[in-house]
């Protein structure tokens, strides 16, 4: 039986394939919807929206960045995850929890080629990238491997947004599995 963690060469090997990722857009992989902690479902459409991020998702409850005055922190409300990176890492599927971004899309989400600031289609929707970095977490160590967390944050790695961006809704709007996610403004 194979490991069901990856290596850090087998990442460091995938390197190359990862950052080829199209550039100005790409197919969504599928989407993902967290109505509870460690609950995932996989729908054929999202509703995104400015006042609720994913009406029903656990952001509004449960946000791990809170506004001074208690609220929600909206650049936190849909997060990207690269598909090739997920294909990497994401080797036990039928016994290891997704890790609940909610859009998995094959594009390139590095910071030289969306900035904070830059706009995405999604669907109907457009989504504005967030400075928020998305680090690997002791979920994603324990889930995915010690060199799956190595890879994320290895030294010149940070830039490249390997476990993907966070963004805020700017316009509200529906993604469906079968869009692509489209560049539409890159921030300055």
């Amino acid at each position: 039986m194979t490991d069901a963690h990856v290596t850090l060469p087998e990442c460091m090997a995938a390197l190359p394939h990862i950052l080829a990722a199209p550039k100005d857009a790409g197919a969504i992989d599928h989407l993902c919807f967290r109505p509870s902690r460690g609950t995932r479902t996989f729908p054929a459409s999202l509703t995104l929206t400015k006042a609720e991020g994913i009406p029903g998702d656990r952001w509004l409850k449960e946000p791990w960045q809170r506004l001074s005055d208690g609220t929600p922190d909206p650049d936190l409300q849909v997060s990207i995850l690269p598909a090739r990176v997920l294909d990497l890492i994401w080797r036990a599927r039928e016994t290891t929890t997704h890790p609940g971004d909610t859009i998995v899309a094959d594009l390139d989400l590095g910071v030289a080629n969306l900035p904070p600031g830059s706009l995405l289609q999604a669907g109907t929707a457009v989504l504005r990238v967030s400075g928020y970095f998305n680090e690997a977490c002791v979920k994603w160590k324990t889930r995915h491997g010690k060199a799956a967390t190595d890879f994320i944050t290895a030294p010149g790695h940070a830039p490249l947004r390997l476990r993907g961006i966070i963004c805020a809704v700017a316009v509200d709007g529906v993604v469906v599995a079968t869009d692509h996610l489209r560049v539409i403004r890159r921030s300055a």
